[in-house]
């Protein structure tokens, strides 16, 4: 028989008991409310970035009597209706008389690499011109206007030929005295500067066109006020450079892209992904173009690679030039990483390097590859047996100069 003293505090020990049940109960629970609110207040951050195409009222009173020529794709949207930069200046009563397009087309759906023609759009019947793939000799159309804006989203890498089609209108545009207004958008891999730097012009091609790290930490309004700074366009010209940043970021923030900015780039974890893997463009490897993950995956048609099994095949922008189309590859699924945290990386290549049974093999387009690095010295490394950690302190003492140029032209808040 159970004593008063017992009986009395009975109450208070079953009320303890039950706080610690229901805490206990709804402490997953709670985790999970906790991860949805930091993750609602982090998409609200998100939505809070502004692109300068948003920003209306900062760039149409500079185009107001005058005619006006525009670099853009299908990343050239505005709001969240993601309305077309076109369409926008036209209903804006703009005198737009063309568009340039760059890699992949005015709309985006041409495949990496295949020749972009002039052309007429599609849906407003604007003419269209390229400056890919030897044509950026396109004085006559860029002298019939007053000025030139550029609106295409980049992913931060060096080897992503946005960034080459800028240098190529601001060519065009210095050569002839014209106005350039660079609409701003985020880097999407703003957040990390990284890999080997281009120093010799052997290694310049369009998928090495500066001398910038291979991820490069900069918008396109930063990279064309440092073109400009370093004196990089021929000639030493300089070109009237007007740039509307973003509202509202900084490099410390992600930004998903609103638009895919190329075919291959479907997502935000390739781009992340992007740097990382690209350099496998030239080798052998599979980084899953033609199929529904491309930058991604990773294979080859050896089962030494993984156990991961997938087969190329062909898809809207990935026809022409699809790795193992057809074949089973075998290797790494990266579907389930989290974009937010990868960062530029090695160890993909340097895994499948030492995993190649024939290592003679792997650098199937060396060439390319070391246009992709913008140096030999990284195959050289790689073929030598150098761990990550060897590499990429190799080129520390460039990536600290090329970091102390960079600051001089951002434009927002740094990472670091």
């Amino acid at each position: 028989m159970k004593g008063p003293l017992f009986m009395k505090f009975l109450p208070i020990v079953l009320s303890a008991v039950a706080v610690s049940m229901l805490i206990s109960c709804n402490s997953p629970n709670e985790s999970k409310r906790k991860a949805e609110r930091e993750s609602a207040q982090d998409a609200n951050t998100r939505a809070a970035i502004l692109p300068a195409a948003g920003q209306l009222d900062a760039y149409l009173p500079l185009l107001k009597g005058k005619k006006v020529g525009l670099m853009g794709n299908q990343t050239s949207i505005v709001g969240e209706q993601k309305e077309h930069l076109v369409d926008v200046l036209l209903r804006n009563k703009v005198d737009l008389k063309f568009g340039f397009a760059p890699e992949h087309g005015f709309r985006g759906d041409i495949e990496r690499g295949e020749k972009v023609s002039n052309d007429k759009d599609s849906k407003t019947g604007l003419p269209l011109y390229t400056l890919y793939g030897g044509n950026e000799k396109q004085d006559s159309i860029v002298q019939s206007v007053d000025v030139m804006i550029f609106d295409l989203q980049d992913v931060g890498a060096r080897f992503y030929t946005y960034i080459t089609s800028l240098h190529r209108v601001m060519e065009l545009c210095a050569k002839h005295n014209k106005e350039l207004i660079v609409l701003d958008r985020p880097n999407p891999c703003g957040d990390q500067v990284d890999g080997p730097v281009r120093k010799d012009d052997k290694f310049k091609s369009d998928v090495s066109y500066h001398k910038i790290a291979m991820v490069h930490g900069l918008t396109v309004g930063e990279l064309a006020n440092m073109i400009n700074g370093e004196k990089w366009l021929e000639q030493g010209r300089q070109c009237k450079v007007t740039v509307i940043p973003v509202q509202n970021w900084d490099h410390s923030k992600m930004y998903d892209l609103p638009v895919i900015p190329s075919p291959s780039l479907p997502n935000h974890l390739s781009v992340r992904l992007y740097a990382s893997l690209c350099l496998f463009e030239g080798t052998e490897i599979s980084v899953g173009r033609g199929t529904e993950w491309p930058f991604q995956v990773v294979g080859y048609d050896n089962p030494v690679y993984g156990g991961f099994k997938y087969t190329p095949g062909e898809k809207a922008g990935m026809k022409k030039h699809v790795e193992g189309k057809g074949q089973t590859m075998y290797g790494l699924d990266l579907r389930g990483l989290d974009a937010d945290k990868q960062t530029f990386t090695l160890k993909y290549v340097l895994d499948f390097y030492n995993k190649m049974p024939d290592k003679s093999k792997f650098f199937s387009r060396a060439e390319f590859f070391d246009k992709l690095a913008g140096t030999d010295e990284l195959r050289k490394q790689i073929i030598a047996g150098k761990t990550e950690d060897e590499i990429k302190a190799s080129w520390q003492q460039e990536l600290a100069e090329y970091k102390e140029m960079r600051k001089k032209y951002l434009l927002y808040k740094d990472f670091e």
